[in-house]
């Protein structure tokens, strides 16, 4: 509650007078033939009420960014840009991940909006909620959050490690915000800004926080899926993690220099313990101890190498200077249809 009243006091602060904006959804797609349809039929019929209310501008449209799907997604969405110019595909060359996803998207569609939301092809993020983002993007915020208001329709395993996550990376430093997955606004300024940032590492939901541009909070109750099921796996989630903790902190290089300390102060204390035992006469076996204390240190040395070793990878993927995505084909037509 407080970084929501900071970043309404942000907002008030940034208050500028704009248009109706150009806005453009950005709905990364991987494998989603099963509602890809359904969710176009339901995203374009909401941006055309938008527009009937004058809330947006007549060019707007919506933005697919296919991620290298391997079903007939793409096929799919090339119909559906074929039928209405409202929709737009990007679609990129291969599987680069949500991330870069959402990115190349964002990046895409600034060349035509003022304000850019991103939003999941499942629609689980109730589009409903268009019209409060808009509200806070005309009153001056140029970053809004989409935050879930509960975590009730995960399972106990998914709440539980999530609500964990977000209590870590605040620990560590981050500004991550709780429960705020991609379901942003970000005006067309700052994704000029954004576009600044060059790192191939993405971890899209610490890193625009960090932007320092006015912002505010929308808060959102959580849907079912349209159809299909996620594409998110445990093994996504848990890189997606990873990335976002090595991306955004080195804090845990420091904790291994604390513990690394602790270990020197713990063993100096029973080098001298073993010391005196040995001056004193006391020749105690110490099979179960020299175990222990090897598991111990062992187990914390093997971790320490593993966590440097993931920042040195990091460092490695970052010299290649490698693209984040490439653009295979992109779809866009500017003539669009009385609504």
């Amino acid at each position: 509650m407080e970084a929501s009243a900071k970043m309404q006091e942000n907002r008030k602060e940034g208050a500028v007078s704009r248009e109706t904006p150009v806005l453009y959804l950005v709905v990364p797609c991987y494998n989603e033939e099963e509602v890809v349809e359904k969710s176009a039929q339901i995203m374009g019929g909401k941006l055309k009420r938008l527009k009937q209310e004058g809330k947006i501008a007549a060019a707007s449209k919506i933005m697919f960014v296919n991620d290298g799907s391997r079903d007939n997604t793409l096929r799919l969405l090339h119909q559906i840009a074929d039928r209405d110019a409202m929709f737009s595909v990007v679609s990129l060359s291969g599987n680069y991940g949500h991330q870069s996803a959402i990115l190349a998207g964002m990046m895409m569609a600034r060349k035509y909006a003022d304000a850019v939301i991103t939003i999941d092809a499942d629609l689980q993020q109730d589009i409903e909620a268009l019209d409060k983002f808009l509200a806070c993007y005309m009153a001056g915020s140029d970053v809004v959050y989409g935050v879930r208001n509960d975590r009730h329709s995960d399972g106990i395993f998914k709440k539980g490690t999530a609500t964990a996550y977000y209590k870590l990376m605040h620990l560590l430093g981050s500004r991550v915000i709780a429960n705020h997955a991609d379901y942003r606004l970000m005006s067309k300024k700052a994704l000029d800004a954004l576009s600044e940032y060059k790192e191939t590492n993405l971890f899209l939901r610490g890193l625009i926080p960090t932007m320092g541009f006015p912002s505010d909070v929308v808060y959102f109750d959580v849907k079912a899926r349209e159809a299909g099921h996620s594409k998110y796996t445990l093994s996504k989630m848990m890189t997606l993690a990873l990335d976002g903790i090595t991306s955004m902190s080195i804090r845990p290089l420091r904790m291994i220099a604390v513990l690394g300390f602790i270990f020197f102060l713990f063993f100096g204390i029973v080098g001298i313990t073993v010391i005196v035992d040995w001056v004193q006469g006391n020749n105690v076996p110490g099979y179960t101890t020299t175990l222990l204390v090897s598991l111990l240190t062992g187990g914390a040395t093997l971790v320490s190498l593993g966590i440097i070793g993931e920042y040195i990878g990091k460092i490695y993927m970052e010299t290649k200077h490698r693209p984040r995505y490439i653009i295979d084909t992109f779809v866009w037509k500017e003539d669009q249809k009385s609504d």
